[in-house]
């Protein structure tokens, strides 16, 4: 069977905004709606894997060797306990963003490396490090798609224009079919008129979309990293949820171009 893999990156130069999670609740909801998913860890602190029941310490292989040609792709893929497949990450994947500084077509070694696992996915999800370094920008090189996750706090969109050069930069040079979607709201009380303003300002001073629905801060997320295995694997959360709601968007999205649904505040 041909199908057309999705690839998605999900990036933002700022740590604790709900990147890994947000991989994470995505494929497992995307895997329930029957799609091969996998997802890949560029993060050299490895909190995917972790977050998924691996320990990064104890990995034989990884995609340090994969990104440098030293093993093939297929060598290094762990199963989860949802049944998506797992390119993990660990510490050694910082010396590999050294060693790639030296290479030529360094931007390109995680896509030349999906290019030989794709054909069994319907989805790959890439958890980028944060950072704007080259192993960001071999995900987004990598990337059909962009979501950039925003904490819904003061200063949270600190760095999103530098981000979104980062995005341009890519397009005129190595990849110009990628596309942003927007930033998706994260850790949201929608009790609050800061959060609301905060996504409001962000939509208005970037001009980007603010994807629909916001995710919502749950004590859920930080329980369900420290088992081994998504949100969506214990009981029905408002967090779950969010993240099954967005997965169908997107999966409507790339299957009959329906336009994604865009977050208005109330205000």
């Amino acid at each position: 069977m041909n199908t057309v893999t999705r690839v998605l990156a999900v990036a933002n130069q700022k740590g604790g905004v709900a990147k890994t999670t947000t991989v994470a609740s995505l494929g497992a909801a995307m895997q329930e709606k029957g799609k091969r998913v996998l997802l890949v860890d560029l993060d050299p602190q490895g909190s995917l894997t972790f977050s998924l029941g691996h320990d990064p310490d104890k990995l034989p292989v990884s995609i340090h060797e994969v990104l440098l040609g030293e093993v093939e792709p297929d060598a290094a893929l762990l199963e989860t306990p949802e049944g998506m497949a797992l390119l993990p990450a660990n510490i050694d994947l910082a010396g590999a963003e050294a060693m790639l500084l030296m290479r030529a077509g360094r931007e390109y070694a995680l896509k030349r490396a999906l290019a030989k696992l794709s054909d069994g996915y319907d989805v790959v999800i890439i958890d980028c490090p944060p950072s704007l370094g080259v192993l960001t920008l071999n995900g987004l090189t990598a990337a059909d798609y962009a979501i950039v996750p925003l904490q819904c706090e003061t200063l949270a969109h600190r760095g999103v224009g530098q981000f979104l050069r980062t995005i341009a930069d890519v397009q005129q040079i190595t990849n110009s079919d990628l596309k942003l979607l927007g930033a998706l709201p994260t850790l949201y009380d929608s009790r609050t008129t800061h959060s609301r303003d905060v996504l409001l300002d962000v939509a208005d001073r970037y001009d980007l979309p603010v994807l629909a629905p916001p995710i919502p801060r749950t004590v859920r997320f930080a329980e369900a990293s420290a088992s081994g295995a998504s949100v969506l694997a214990g009981r029905k959360n408002k967090g779950a949820v969010a993240y099954r709601q967005l997965a169908e968007a997107l999966l409507k999205h790339w299957k009959s171009g329906k336009a994604l649904a865009t977050f208005t505040p109330d205000v």
